[in-house]
């Protein structure tokens, strides 16, 4: 296969680029059109032979050297989408998608994909007429921990018909993935970066309401190390046809949706650019005990001489510790009661299906930010893969004219 020239406009931290190369389709030159500067610098990081181009407002066909055979993007969706106050194209960064098409109709690609959010149907109606094609939805729950539901219009120039057409987008197949597939074995010196909140330099929650009765649950105390630690009591869990299930909710301030804490046996919900404000995903955890364990990580409880090891257990019997004298049982908690955290940062890259500390070049809340403002590498990297197909049945097609 040829090697294709690319564009990715609104290109954040250059998920698409990333894509390029999980699908295996070769590219010589990658433009980027893009202002944060903190993506840039993940991108540069990644992949530094980027031409960063700027604001696509600016950009004309002075920016490039050469002709491009794909233009890909997502414009800004806070307008679009129905979390927000749907102000669509009143909204000037909906506009912005108006910008795509002017570099669209500039470059001339011979493929252009766009994403974007679930939205209303008038404003999907305008896209697609200027796409050329009605979207495809895809929910990155098939190939991820993350239940993501995202637009997709994908079309190609036909020479012949002289404007686009569709290219067909199938769904990728169900890869069963769930939290607990994506979580990092956190060290125990760093689980309370990610609690809800600190109470004098010591980790503590806060309480969370059951989802059963609506009734806060009492703050239980753990006298392990002076730490107070806030668990989520465990009621029945309610399950979300998107595989989302809902274990507890935090006493926290603001919206619903930053209060929901998760099992870690379902799929997390969408990440957004989780600008602080407790937006990450949270996930119920277990509870802070001291245990002896042996080299191999066996619990020794009546071996003396060996040092007790701080962890996070989860009972399986239902049944909470006993208050006892003894260190090893100095965490007091109720039946059923459990920690919550959010996730890592690396959690959430896995959750966008990108490589392992790919945002480590910049602050954790940065990192926060663009993992929520970028694609599911997977997806994209799906998607893709029509081209490569287009490509080679192109490549068949023109060798066998030659023969003939």
């Amino acid at each position: 296969m040829r090697k294709l020239k690319v564009c990715g406009a609104f290109d954040g931290m250059s998920c698409g680029q990333q894509a390029l190369v999980e699908a295996n389709i070769p590219y010589s030159v990658y433009y980027a059109s893009e202002l944060d500067p903190y993506a840039i610098k993940v991108t540069q990081a990644n992949f530094p032979n980027t031409i960063q181009i700027g604001d696509i407002t600016k950009v004309d066909e002075s920016n490039f050297n050469h002709d491009i055979d794909l233009l890909m993007g997502g414009s800004p969706c806070q307008g679009f989408s129905f979390a927000g106050k749907q102000l669509n194209f009143d909204d000037p960064r909906s506009k912005l998608f108006f910008e795509f098409i002017r570099l669209r109709d500039i470059l001339k690609p011979k493929y252009v994909l766009l994403e974007n959010v679930r939205m209303a149907k008038e404003s999907q109606d305008i896209i697609s007429k200027y796409m050329g094609c009605e979207p495809t939805k895809i929910n990155s729950s098939l190939v991820s921990a993350q239940s993501r539901n995202r637009l997709y219009w994908f079309v190609m120039w036909d020479e012949n018909l002289g404007q686009y057409i569709p290219c067909i987008i199938p769904q990728p197949k169900k890869k069963d993935i769930v939290i607990r597939d994506i979580l990092e074995d956190l060290p125990f010196g760093e689980i309370p970066n990610y609690l809800a909140n600190h109470w004098g330099g010591v980790p503590r929650g806060d309480k969370v309401k059951s989802i059963e009765d609506d009734k806060a649950n009492c703050l239980t105390a753990s006298m392990y190390k002076g730490q107070i630690p806030t668990f989520i009591k465990k009621p029945n869990p309610t399950q979300s046809k998107e595989g989302l299930i809902r274990v507890g909710t935090a006493t926290l301030k603001g919206h619903d949706s930053i209060k929901r804490v998760y099992s870690d046996e379902g799929k997390s919900p969408t990440l957004t650019t989780m600008g602080g404000g407790h937006r990450e995903p949270k996930i119920s955890m277990g509870r802070v005990v001291n245990r002896r364990l042996d080299e191999h990580g066996v619990r020794k409880d009546n071996q003396l001489d060996l040092p007790f090891t701080t962890k996070v257990e989860v009972r399986e019997d239902d049944i909470s510790n006993c208050l006892t004298t003894v260190e090893k049982d100095n965490v007091v908690v109720n039946r059923d009661e459990y920690l919550w955290r959010k996730l890592t940062p690396l959690e959430c890259e896995r959750l966008q299906t990108v490589p392992d500390n790919y945002t480590n070049h910049v602050s954790k809340t940065q990192r926060y930010k663009m993992i929520g403002n970028g694609w599911t590498v997977a997806v994209i990297a799906h998607i893709l893969k029509g081209i490569q197909l287009d490509e080679t049945w192109h490549e068949m097609y023109n060798e066998t004219k030659e023969m003939i």
